[in-house]
């Protein structure tokens, strides 16, 4: 079923209600203009997203180049350290003068409210302030619209719905082909990190044990943990404004595996809990027989798990990540992001006899 999106511009003081195709929906929270509804934005192509391997087009005029990113089943996106979140909403050059015109044209036909389309008229084709949808300016320039980060319906931070709301409250403008409009949300290079960040990929934590996690851990006998070395390299996603010249490349970089044993009663190696990563990229030493003392990465369990009750081990990968793009060729920090798995160990205490 198409959608509808209920917008409130504050620049004409009017409710605008337009029936859109099917894309992508993001949920708006009670206090964004419209009420508490799902949104269908609408953008200037279709996503023509084809897998990881590939470059596509998505969210009208900001490409992604994921040929970098992580590859194979396992792979997850990351999770900020802190309570950071990708944009919500942004404005892009999507349009040209002949297809926002269609655009509108469609918007316009479809409601009976002759106040708002006498307005929008006025506003994008009667000189108030812009004429005939800006047609003669057609090669000079592009309709930036606002775009909108799908996020299911997970709940937004007081932040984003204040970002949200910007983006409902400002009409659709025009700026020059060379121009860079004033718009606080407006893409630009740091937006365009941002929005890589969220489609960063990274591998899954496949972690190797000794004993192995199929068995039953002993309690005081170490558990050895390693990770495969080739599995754990940076990673990194490219988005871009072609029509602007303007880009951004972010990059993940494993830095150190925190260990987790479930419970308080465990010792960690290192004391910290944190693997770090070797210069060959290795984490943690794979166990031998020749192994003595305590392993560089592992844990060793005090008590005993409950017999239907496993401990819950979990190894999470720290990932360190920067970006480059236009007119920052020097990395710039953004959060940190992790990615981890969990493994259920079973712990017996092994009963010895003495006389």
């Amino acid at each position: 079923m198409p959608a509808v999106i209920t917008t409130v511009r504050t620049g004409s003081c009017i409710l605008a209600a337009a029936l859109v195709a099917l894309l992508p929906t993001v949920a708006v929270a009670d206090d964004i203009p419209g009420g508490n509804e799902t949104v269908t934005p609408p953008v200037a192509s279709g996503d023509s997203n084809t897998g990881d391997q590939t470059i596509s087009a998505k969210a009208g005029a900001v490409t992604y180049d994921r040929t970098k990113n992580g590859t194979g089943k396992s792979v997850g996106p990351v999770t900020p350290t802190t309570n950071w979140t990708p944009p919500p909403c942004w404005f892009a050059p999507n349009y040209d003068p002949k297809s926002f015109k269609a655009l509108w044209t469609d918007r316009l036909s479809i409601t009976n409210d002759k106040t708002w389309v006498a307005s929008m008229y006025d506003h994008y084709e009667k000189g108030h302030p812009y004429t005939d949808w800006n047609l003669g300016k057609a090669g000079k320039g592009y309709w930036w619209t606002a775009d909108f980060r799908d996020d299911g319906n997970k709940p937004m931070s007081d932040a984003d719905r204040a970002t949200v709301s910007a983006c409902f409250n400002t009409m659709d403008f025009w700026a020059d082909t060379q121009e860079r409009p004033k718009e606080p949300n407006a893409v630009n290079p740091k937006i365009l990190s941002e929005l890589a960040y969220a489609e960063l990929r990274v591998p899954d934590t496949k972690i190797s044990l000794n004993p192995d996690a199929k068995a039953p851990q002993t309690v005081n006998l170490a558990t050895w943990a390693w990770l495969d070395k080739t599995a754990f390299h940076p990673v990194s996603v490219t988005a871009s404004v072609p029509i602007l010249g303007m880009t951004a490349t972010t990059t993940a970089t494993p830095v150190g595996v925190a260990l987790d044993p479930g419970t308080p009663d465990a010792d960690v190696y290192p004391a910290n809990g944190v693997c770090p990563i070797g210069a060959d990229g290795s984490i943690g030493t794979p166990y031998t027989a020749a192994a003595q003392g305590t392993p560089p990465c592992g844990v060793t369990y005090r008590h005993a798990s409950g017999a239907n009750s496993p401990y819950h081990f979990k190894a999470t990968v720290t990932w360190k990540i920067s970006w480059t793009g236009t007119d920052n060729p020097k990395p710039v920090d953004l959060p940190d992001g992790t990615f981890g798995t969990t493994i259920d160990l079973t712990v017996r205490e092994i009963q010895t006899v003495t006389r």
